[in-house]
């Protein structure tokens, strides 16, 4: 098992939930329950996925558990161009977000990769 609170990319991707609810705050009214809930749901789950697997019994099982936080950093990627393309965010901030995710996800790439060749 592995102590989620001290690892970094759960760090970085719980710095990444408080800056999804900041810019979500700034959507219009009308996202609240459509891509603002969907992008917070997602940045949650980043950071939850990677709490849960840290808890597992196995490397096996934590790098599934990390696969899914993946998946989730990608939904959240989609979420944050829809809305640009919308007109709800702009070039600089989204860039700002999506830079935040990329450096999340290749930590998890390389988390998975440790794992996984740890078998």
């Amino acid at each position: 098992m592995h102590d989620f609170r001290e690892l970094i990319v759960w760090k970085k991707s719980r710095a990444l939930v408080k800056d999804v609810y900041v810019l979500t705050a700034e959507l219009p009214s009308s996202e609240k329950f459509n891509l603002s809930a969907q992008m917070q749901s997602s940045a949650v789950s980043v950071s939850a996925n990677i709490a849960e697997g840290s808890g597992r019994g196995s490397d096996i099982d934590f790098a599934r558990f990390l696969d899914m936080a993946m998946g989730s950093a990608h939904e959240l990627e989609s979420q944050l161009l829809v809305s640009f393309d919308l007109g709800f965010l702009n070039q600089e901030r989204m860039d700002q977000v999506v830079q935040q995710l990329w450096e999340i996800e290749r930590m998890i790439v390389g988390l998975i990769n440790k794992l996984r060749g740890s078998k």
